[in-house]
């Protein structure tokens, strides 16, 4: 029996995206010939292969057995052609869309560009935002090719990799009234908060941590990034709880005092996903791994903790 290969990436494409539309958009076609194709396929295989329901398409059983199979066989034939290329990042010529939370964005893409200007001048970067989950930031449907935070849930289709773990520090005023060298529980208690919401599910990270001490806080004001932070401490007698690498930035700032928190609220996981499709490409690779040789750097420079600056 005769089997169209090109047919295979579409299947892949419309398994992961269960939407003919944004398959289609994906693999750069209309809808009438991904349509087209997926008739193709049902011929092929005596299936449907996808069913149609209210938010999109149900896979069948058929189509279930044959996604490790077809992704199987794809990612073998991308070992043998990739693997021949050779990727040289002074000469490249790329754009690479980038999904960082607020943490990243702040502490990791300055570096991250900084060192694209030193070895691949060629190559750009396009921040997306991080969204609520995976879904939004684009890394399933092909619209970034790295997501950078903390990944909740991830799919099958994504491939996860640790970076580091960031701990958890406290920003006032410098001249503040009440504090000096350190905050106790009380103080910290009695004090009033800027809280930095992060997107999504995240949002529960510090005030699980805080449950977990017993520890109360009273949030007066909320904002959406790390960058107001500094601007609301500087004019309150507020207190921030922040990133001890973003601690470490503020400190420079002499309006500001980093201290230690009041007891340890642990640490957060800072890591880095990207789609499968991309694991074997020698530019994604080469990204990927300059970005763990920058949280490496990071992590190695500021393994002690933050203290008064």
């Amino acid at each position: 029996m005769k089997y169209d290969l090109n047919l295979l990436p579409v299947f892949l494409a419309l398994m992961e995206e269960r939407n003919v539309t944004r398959a289609a958009a994906r693999l750069g076609i209309t809808q009438p010939a991904m349509s087209n194709a997926l008739s193709r396929l049902r011929d092929t295989m005596r299936d449907p292969l996808f069913i149609r329901e209210r938010y999109g398409m149900k896979p069948t059983q058929m189509a279930e057995e044959l996604e490790p199979v077809v992704a199987a066989a794809l990612a073998s034939i991308d070992d043998i052609i990739l693997g021949q290329r050779n990727f040289d990042p002074a000469k490249a010529e790329k754009l690479f869309t980038i999904a960082p939370n607020g943490y990243v964005e702040f502490v990791l893409m300055p570096v991250l560009v900084a060192r694209l200007r030193e070895r691949a001048p060629g190559i750009k970067l396009r921040l997306t935002p991080f969204g609520n989950d995976l879904a939004e930031t684009g890394a399933m449907s092909g619209g970034a090719d790295i997501v950078l935070g903390r990944i909740i849930d991830p799919p099958d289709n994504m491939v996860v990799q640790h970076l580091m773990d960031e701990g958890l520090a406290c920003v006032v005023r410098a001249d503040h009234p009440d504090i000096g060298d350190g905050i106790s529980r009380e103080q910290y208690e009695r004090m009033k908060h800027v809280n930095v919401l992060p997107p999504g599910r995240m949002r529960a990270g510090l005030f699980q941590a805080l449950g977990h001490q017993g520890l109360r806080r009273e949030v007066a004001v909320s904002v959406t990034h790390f960058l107001a932070v500094p601007e609301m401490i500087a004019v309150t007698d507020y207190c921030a709880t922040l990133p001890s690498l973003i601690c470490q930035r503020l400190a420079n700032d002499a309006r500001l005092k980093v201290l230690p928190a009041p007891t340890d609220l642990g640490t957060f996981p800072v890591e880095m996903a990207w789609h499968v499709r991309n694991r074997n490409d020698p530019a994604h690779r080469w990204l990927r791994s300059l970005i763990s040789e920058i949280t490496r750097a990071l992590t190695d420079t500021n393994s002690a903790p933050v203290l008064l600056s």
